[in-house]
């Protein structure tokens, strides 16, 4: 798969941090046993030889991604996500007509490693994340997540719990959206197969708020990539 060029991805830059517009499909780091593909972090040290990802998103998420250039704000962005001082907010689309008004899920989460994640009251670890519905389609929601503790699959699984998978999320019995199921009239032309608008699950990184070394507010907002935007633009026309 071919990215666009790192500089291109640049939200925000100073001596300290890089924050990008992470595209979907690029890992943030090495995945495990390191297939030696393209990521995140490679991207990084070619453009700052010091360059560290301060955090993970999905390979399918996309959105506002914080690297340091060097140690020093390393350490500053780590001591930040460790203390829960990192405002994020995600945008998602689910599936169905989701009424969230400030909910809080507050559901532990077990990781065994294998990417498989679970809700384990005994033996997971804390988290915890907001939801409000932003946009009421007829057959889905925009929904805005913020995320307060940083658990593997954390937004994706909590709206799990609540019957509102995120949309194209397989793992978690989420169904991709087609043109098809909101277009009244759509035909396909004979012999051909169609494709979901998106390729993905729709979740992407909108917002980000941080402090840099000289203890000011860095406030980051991620556009939405053209997949993301394509769905949005389709849900407006077709299934408002």
């Amino acid at each position: 798969m071919k990215f666009p060029n790192f500089k291109d991805l640049i939200l925000f830059e100073d001596n300290d941090f890089i924050v990008i517009n992470k595209p979907p499909f690029l890992a943030s780091l090495d995945e495990r046993g390191g297939s030696g593909e393209t990521n995140v972090l490679r991207l990084a040290k070619q453009y700052s030889d010091d360059a560290q990802v301060c955090h993970r998103l999905d390979k399918e998420t996309s959105g506002a991604l914080i690297i340091a250039k060097n140690p020093e704000g390393y350490r500053h962005a780590s001591m930040q996500f460790e203390r829960r001082k990192v405002n994020k907010t995600y945008h998602a689309v689910v599936d169905g007509h989701v009424i969230f008004d400030d909910l809080t899920v507050d559901l532990p989460i077990l990781n065994d490693g294998n990417k498989n994640v679970t809700i384990d009251r005994a033996e997971g670890k804390r988290a915890e994340t907001i939801f409000n519905s932003l946009k009421y389609y007829k057959h889905y929601t925009l929904v805005e997540c913020k995320p307060i503790t940083g658990r593997m699959h954390q937004i994706r699984i909590h709206l799990a719990t609540q019957r509102a998978a995120i949309v194209g999320d397989d793992m978690y019995k989420g169904k991709p959206v087609f043109l098809s199921s909101i277009k009244r009239g759509y035909k396909l032309a004979k012999g051909e197969e169609e494709q979901p608008i998106m390729k993905r699950f729709a979740l992407h990184a909108r917002h980000l708020v941080f402090k840099g070394l000289d203890d000011k507010d860095i406030v980051i907002d991620a556009p939405y990539p053209k997949d993301f935007a394509t769905l949005i633009k389709l849900l407006d026309k077709f299934d408002a």
